[in-house]
């Protein structure tokens, strides 16, 4: 009962989810199509439109905007909220103090016009850059809120892969029961293609079993009377049975889950830039404007109260964050625009912002540095009992392993056939569960496997046994083949480097990034495929659910730390670093927990994304200078610091077009973004 409630539980969290980011789409959908007429009516350039009283057109052009500004854009207005009761400010406060300012003197105009006009200011309406500014905001809100909805995504893609049923034994009859109503002891039958349904040990049986699901190694384990079994791997060459010792909540695929919830509830959000120099600049400018309207309200010419009101607005118009509206979301849709054309996909901002602060790459070993297929590497010929070369050597084992389902197996034949070998059909062929198989190739009895079954077999090996030992300290994976009881030599068999791995760790080192590689083999293959790749610093032997810790032990040392992974034991470490990235050939799950994803499944995509993402900010940071730069310059000016020396005002109009430099600035800035090469 428990799975089910949570599967409700996930399910009801899904539906909230895409009730919001269906809320926003409708926001954002009708504010963009509004601040397109807004605009064209505000630049007068609509058929007919201009031979309509300047009065009728502000009324229809204020309108338009008001369901923009009410709206549209009501979710700003908790940013005022925060300033008069928690005395902060944020990106929601400027965003509404900026809009409500120019909305608010815009309508002024619009319902005052002949005032205004009788007391010689230009009646000018700033609907356009309240609509604007509304729009572009709302746009990297909907952005966030869909990259919010990944990790959940990812639990529920978990809860997913559970087995639904399980073959159980009891009291001598088999029966077909809900996985929720097996228990500790209980006995279980899985046959040959089957899913595990939980986790156990071995009685009776042999098989192969796919665990790449949840471990990530691409090569299936031989599982034996006396071996453990994993839930939600598929057995896959013969039946099994074994008993359950950990079930429900207690399995390894529950903790797997357990932990990525965990890793994704413990990180804290990352504070925008943005939001930073709001907090110091909105009270600010709002300071400036009160003195401003102060100063001139007590001090200023007749009509006292129309200068104050006209330089207040003026302040508040020339620090409005129209520019800063776009500072963000242009160099990110340019930056993650980029990075697409390059098989990169780039969740959110943040994971740029923290990309380009990462001083540590850890890589999962199989499937990621390696290409999780095997293949046949070298071939050792035993000369003093077979007197054939390698090839044949080769055509006899593949003809041995010609139909059979094995990985192992299946590496040879691909190999003989790529040579172009000629393979013979076997006339017997026997699958022995975790140690090899027996064959029949022309009459000839071919013994291939692990060093079990040569002693089994009463295959006495010579030099073939120190030989054996010699390509396991390589990382390679010996098959020992005898041919008519006699020891004929060896094939060994690994999953090698994916193309680019060396160039790609030296690059990141140049980088000054530290590179890390992760793996649950054994020392000797972890050393030997680490030296080959140029990485120095190798953690081995780490099972599945110990990978999220060695995470956090790198984080404890101060370092910022990416995960580069694609399987499903992966997600838990994805999530837990800093920033996780999946590889697009992988599972569906370490993609969804990631925030940055290799569509291609090329390791070059990681360096690119490390140069993107240091451009990417440097864009912005500028952007945000520029995007203030002619505001603070004119702030002073527009206060009316100027006028007792020089008589010089800044009229509305004016700061609307300082507004509308910067934005220019800022986009032709980011516009850059489009010829950095990431080669």
């Amino acid at each position: 009962m428990n799975q089910k409630n949570k599967l409700t539980l996930e399910e009801k969290k899904e539906l909230a989810e895409k009730k919001n980011q269906k809320k926003l789409l409708q926001k954002l959908v009708a504010g963009a199509v509004l601040a397109v007429f807004i605009m064209l009516f505000s630049m007068n350039i609509i058929p007919g439109f201009s031979s309509l009283s300047i009065k009728i057109r502000y009324i229809v052009i204020f309108i338009l905007t008001c369901p923009v500004q009410i709206w549209v854009g009501s979710q700003f207005y908790s940013g005022l909220v925060s300033v008069f009761r928690y005395r902060t400010a944020d990106m929601n406060t400027l965003v509404a103090v900026g809009t409500l300012s120019a909305f608010i003197y815009s309508t002024a105009v619009t319902f005052f016009l002949d005032y205004f006009i009788s007391i010689g200011i230009e009646p000018h309406v700033y609907f356009d850059t309240a609509a604007i500014i509304i729009v572009l905001i709302l746009l990297g809100r909907f952005f966030e809120a869909r990259s919010k909805s990944s990790a959940s995504s990812a639990i529920r893609k978990l809860l997913k892969l559970k087995a639904l049923k399980a073959t159980v034994i009891r009291n001598g009859r088999e029966e077909e029961i809900d996985i929720d109503d097996v228990v500790v002891g209980d006995m279980i039958l899985v046959k040959p293609g089957e899913k595990i349904p939980v986790d156990g040990a071995i009685i009776e049986g042999g098989s192969a079993v796919n665990e790449s699901m949840v471990t990530g190694e691409s090569i299936p384990v031989d599982k034996e009377p006396g071996d453990e079994v994993i839930g939600s791997t598929i057995n896959l060459t013969s039946f099994l049975k074994f008993k359950a010792t950990r079930v429900g909540k207690d399995t390894f695929l529950s903790q797997i889950i357990k932990l990525v919830e965990e890793a994704q509830a413990s990180k804290a959000p990352i504070q925008r830039l943005a939001d930073k120099v709001a907090s110091y600049f909105v009270p600010i400018v709002i300071l400036i404007a009160v003195i401003t309207f102060t100063v001139w309200f007590i001090w200023g010419p007749k009509p006292s109260i129309t200068f104050a009101l006209v330089n207040f607005v003026s302040v508040l118009i020339i620090a409005c964050p129209c520019a800063l509206g776009l500072a963000t979301p242009t160099a990110i849709l340019v930056g993650t625009g980029r990075g697409a054309e390059n098989g990169i996909l780039i969740k959110d901002a943040s994971s740029l912002e923290i990309a380009r602060r990462l001083d540590t790459i850890i890589f999962d070993k199989t499937g990621t540095i390696t290409r999780g297929e095997p293949e046949v590497r070298e071939i050792i010929v035993e000369k003093s009992s077979f007197k054939g070369t390698a090839e044949q050597l080769l055509s006899i084992a593949a003809s041995s392993e010609l139909y059979s389902e094995h990985p192992l197996g299946k590496a040879i034949v691909r190999k003989a056939k790529e040579i172009g070998l000629k393979l013979k059909e076997p006339q017997e062929f026997k699958s022995i569960a975790g140690k090899g198989i027996k064959a029949k190739v022309d009459g000839i009895e071919i013994i291939k496997g692990n060093i079990k079954l040569m002693v089994e077999s009463n295959i006495s090996l010579g030099s073939l046994e120190e030989a054996g030992q010699e390509i396991s300290k390589k990382g390679l994976t010996p098959v020992f083949v005898a041919i008519g009881n006699k020891p004929a030599g060896i094939i060994a068999i690994t999953d090698s480097l994916k193309n680019n791995v060396q160039k790609v760790v030296s690059r990141l080192k140049k980088l000054g990034l530290e590179v890390v590689m992760i793996t649950g083999d054994n020392k000797n293959t972890a050393r030997a495929v680490g030296e080959e790749a140029g990485i120095d610093r190798v953690i081995s032997e780490v099972l599945p659910e110990q990978k999220a810790e060695e995470v956090k032990k790198l984080q404890r040392e101060g370092k910022i730390v990416a995960m580069v992974g694609d399987g499903i034991n992966d997600a838990p470490a994805l999530a837990q670093s800093d920033i996780g990235i999946a590889i697009g050939t992988g599972t569906d799950v370490a993609i969804e927990s990631s925030k940055i994803t290799l569509i291609k499944g090329d390791l070059s995509g990681v360096l690119m994304a490390v140069m993107l993402s240091r451009s990417t900010v440097r864009v912005i940071r500028q952007n945000l200078f520029w995007a203030f730069f002619y505001n603070l310059i004119l702030i002073p000016v527009a206060a009316g610091v100027l006028y007792p020396f020089f008589g010089i005002l800044i009229s509305p109009v004016y700061a609307a077009a300082a507004m509308a430099f910067s934005s220019i600035s800022v986009v032709s800035n980011s516009l850059r973004l489009r010829r950095l090469s990431l080669k």
